[in-house]
């Protein structure tokens, strides 16, 4: 895994950047989706050009941002094999990975400083699906056709 998209809108510009440069530091190509500003602007915009590359294995994973993280998190989670997980603390984030298997992690930029965001993204990047029963649960996932 080292290709990870990114996008936010708005009231998350300024954390996506730090996460940016976060992540090139440790090696990770990165995708910038936008927004490229803190003029306002819509999060499906930016959302859906990330839910489509998830979803068509473009990048490996993708790091969502907005000011509560639920909006982008909406977009994101209707696409096909996108898993996204609003997180706010360590030990969600390691749960979305281990039990769910997110491929998205979505950050509330408002409500978590920038350090603990990084080292939210840290554990989202380095934790693994632990699978076994959760694959099953995540099998289920899966839009009904």
């Amino acid at each position: 895994m080292k290709t990870i998209g990114i996008a936010c809108d708005h009231a998350g510009y300024e954390l996506k950047e730090t996460v940016i440069a976060h992540l090139k530091n440790k090696g990770y190509e990165v995708v910038n989706f936008g927004t490229d500003s803190t003029e306002s602007a819509d999060y499906p915009d930016f959302a859906h050009p990330l839910g489509e590359a998830v979803s068509g294995g473009k990048v490996d994973r993708g790091i969502s941002i907005c000011g509560s993280g639920n909006g982008i998190s909406m977009v994101l989670n209707k696409y096909d094999a996108v898993r996204a997980a609003l997180c706010w603390d360590d030990e969600i984030v390691a749960l979305a990975r281990q039990h769910n298997d997110a491929n998205v992690l979505s950050l509330p930029a408002r409500f978590i400083p920038q350090d603990k965001a990084l080292k939210m993204v840290d554990i989202f990047l380095d934790t693994d699906f632990e699978g076994g029963r959760h694959q099953r649960r995540v099998d289920k996932i899966a839009p009904k056709r």
